[in-house]
C-alpha cells in the first residue's frame, strides 16, 4: 500500500418534561456538553491521540480525521434517556462542526433499538447529512435482535453478503468485524469460523509496518465474560494481528470508555450517544442506567480519531466538556 491509497472495501417538538423538572429543551443543553472524544495521531504507524478540538495545522497537512459513533439506539424510549434522537442529533451537529471535516464515519453497531421501524433510514440519513466522505457500518446485536440480521445485511451487507468488510485509506488498513449475529449462552459475541478464514487471508498480504484498525461492536478483550462482554473467539482473531506493529481496536456495546494495552493492540471501547451502562460488576446486570439530567454530559459522547505521520507513541486521552 501507498499513502495516496483510498477507500478499497471488500464488502459496503414540543417541550416535554422528563419528571425530573427539566424540559426538552433544558436537556438538549445539557446534552450540547456531552462530546467526549479523541483525535488520535500517528508517527511511523503508532497512533497516539489527543482531545477533541480542532486540528493543528500540522495535523491538517499531514493526516486525516474519522468519528467513531456507536450505540446510537435509535428507538430507544427508556427512563434512562426520554430523547435518544435528540441526544444523537446533538453528535450530528458536533460532527458537522469539525474543522476539517472527517474523512469519513465508522458506526460501531446498534444503530437502532430492537430493529424499531424506521431507524436504520433516520439514522443513515442524518449521517449523510455530515460531511464526511463515507459512512462505514457495524451491527449490534439490537440491529439483528427481530430476524437474525436480514435487513442488515440487505442494506450494508456489501456484494458478498457477509457484512464483515476491509478498506484501505491513506496508508491505513481498516477492518470491519460482526461478532452478534451468533450470540453465544450468555450473551458472547462471536465471530465464526468463516468469518475468521477471511481475516487471516485478508491481512496476509500486508507488510508488518502497516497501521491496523479493527472496529466491532462487542469488545474483542475479555472485558466481564459475566456480563457476555467478549467475544469467544476474538483471541483466534487477535493472533492474525500480532505481527504488526501498530493496531487499534474500536469497539462499542458497553456504553463506557474503557482502555487496554496488549503488546501493540491497543483497545478501546465507546460511548453511547442514547445511554449509559453500569461498570462492569455493578449491580445485577448490563442494562440502561438513569442518571440525572445534568450529569448525561459526562457519560455521553463520540470520538474523533485523526492520523497523522511522524507524531509520539499511543496516548490515549478522553475528555468531556462538562
Amino acid at each position: 500500500m501507498n499513502d495516496d491509497s483510498t477507500y478499497a472495501r471488500d464488502a459496503d417538538g414540543p417541550e416535554v418534561s422528563d419528571g425530573d423538572g427539566v424540559d426538552r429543551r433544558g436537556f438538549l443543553q445539557c446534552m450540547a456538553w456531552a462530546g467526549t472524544g479523541l483525535v488520535w495521531t500517528a508517527a511511523g504507524g503508532i497512533l497516539s491521540s489527543r482531545a477533541l478540538g480542532p486540528a493543528s495545522a500540522e495535523e491538517s497537512a499531514l493526516g486525516f480525521s474519522f468519528v467513531q459513533i456507536s450505540d446510537t439506539h435509535i428507538g430507544f424510549k427508556g427512563e434512562a434517556n426520554k430523547d435518544a434522537l435528540g441526544t444523537f442529533e446533538q453528535a450530528i451537529a458536533r460532527i458537522k462542526a469539525l474543522d476539517p471535516a472527517p474523512s469519513f464515519i465508522v458506526h460501531t453497531g446498534d444503530i437502532t433499538h430492537t430493529q424499531k421501524a424506521g431507524a436504520f433510514d433516520t439514522v443513515t440519513e442524518a449521517l449523510k447529512g455530515t460531511k464526511a466522505e463515507r459512512v462505514f457500518y457495524i451491527p449490534g446485536e439490537n440491529d439483528v435482535f427481530a430476524d437474525g440480521g436480514k435487513e442488515y445485511l440487505g442494506r450494508f451487507g456489501g456484494p458478498a453478503g457477509t457484512g464483515w468488510q476491509s478498506f484501505d485509506y491513506k496508508g491505513v488498513h481498516f477492518i470491519g468485524l460482526i461478532n452478534v449475529l451468533n450470540f453465544k449462552a450468555g450473551g458472547l459475541g462471536s465471530l465464526g469460523q468463516a468469518q475468521l478464514d477471511w481475516l487471516k487471508k485478508d491481512v496476509e498480504r500486508l507488510t508488518s509496518s502497516t497501521p491496523v484498525v479493527v472496529f466491532a461492536h462487542v469488545p474483542l478483550w475479555a472485558v466481564y465474560p459475566k456480563w457476555g462482554w467478549v467475544t469467544d473467539d476474538g483471541g483466534q482473531a487477535l493472533s492474525y494481528l500480532k505481527r504488526f506493529g501498530s493496531v487499534t481496536v474500536l469497539n462499542g456495546h458497553i456504553h463506557q470508555i474503557m482502555q487496554k494495552v496488549e503488546g501493540n493492540i491497543s483497545f478501546h471501547t465507546a460511548l453511547s450517544t442514547a445511554f449509559p451502562q453500569p461498570a462492569p460488576g455493578v449491580g445485577e446486570g448490563p442494562g440502561p442506567v438513569k442518571v440525572p439530567a445534568e450529569q448525561l454530559r459526562s457519560v455521553l459522547g463520540l470520538r474523533e480519531v485523526n492520523y497523522v505521520q511522524g507524531k509520539t507513541p499511543l496516548a490515549v486521552v478522553d475528555s468531556t466538556l462538562a
